[in-house]
């Protein structure tokens, strides 16, 4: 089992093949195992390195709080510097591409191309905050993640096709989250009131330079083809490729069509 400490915090990662580094963020409530499908499309030619955000996986809970994604992404980029990476390509799914984009606005030097899929990251509108804060905060009183409230999140995530093709996933997900002790729902949950709580970096995209690529799913519910647009229109750089019959995790929904889209991005990319 892989870790890296940061700040005498265990940080876990999986890493598969040889080649030029990518690096991959997960979504919220997720870890490595998102990336599954991804990784092994792609680490025939490329070094794939997939760290658990802390409170999630097997990484450590933070000891610092709270837990803005500025320092999550200085948390990383001193993760990389342990594993010596001086030029990668990141690609981050949701909260990845969050902290991905902090890291590639702080770190030009290092970033070859940032991949932003299924993310946003403006703020959070009212509605969306109250919503979440509302969940969260029921989360944060039981101390669990219910049967119920994992019911209500599956079809955020997965399509309707991912869930009746590929039950044992989505399963494995769903048992993940249930068997999940107070300390770990409470510290996850307050990863995800910052998350919500963000400030937006719209008006700073301008100043990425670096090959961008943004992927949204056609149905993605939670983060809203709207929202990739408007990235796409602050970004100098930016090609946007929508995910038809995907949701959320529009990687696991559509593995053949990510896969397809990233390999031809990559080459581009890290040839530029």
């Amino acid at each position: 089992m892989p870790t890296i400490s940061i700040n005498k915090k265990q940080m876990y990662y999986y890493e598969q093949g040889q080649g030029f580094p990518l690096v991959f963020g997960h979504s919220f409530l997720w870890d490595t195992t998102m990336w599954q499908p991804t990784i092994e499309a792609l680490s025939a030619n490329y070094r794939c390195i997939v760290p658990d955000l802390w409170a999630h996986g097997l990484s450590d809970l933070p000891d610092y709080s709270p837990y803005p994604m500025e320092k999550i992404a200085e948390d990383m980029m001193s993760f990389l510097g342990v594993l010596e990476l001086e030029c990668f390509v990141i690609i981050g799914l949701s909260a990845g591409g969050m902290w991905g984009t902090h890291l590639a606005l702080n770190h030009p030097e290092s970033v070859a191309g940032l991949v932003l899929m299924d993310t946003y990251v403006g703020s959070e509108s009212k509605e969306s905050r109250t919503y979440y804060f509302q969940m969260m905060a029921a989360v944060e009183q039981a101390g669990l993640i219910s049967p119920l409230l994992i019911e209500q999140l599956t079809p955020l995530f997965f399509s309707p096709l991912t869930m009746e093709t590929k039950p044992d996933f989505v399963n494995t997900w769903q048992q993940k989250l249930l068997s999940l002790n107070a300390e770990k729902v409470s510290a996850m949950f307050a990863v995800g009131s910052e998350i919500v709580n963000r400030n937006s970096l719209l008006n700073r995209l301008k100043y990425i330079t670096c090959p961008c690529l943004i992927m949204v799913g056609e149905n993605d519910q939670v983060r809203p083809l709207h929202e990739s647009i408007e990235m796409a229109n602050h970004l100098k750089n930016a090609k946007l490729e929508i995910i038809p019959h995907a949701g959320h995790i529009s990687n696991v929904d559509q593995p053949e069509v990510v896969n397809a889209i990233l390999k031809q991005f990559l080459s581009e990319a890290i040839k530029s």
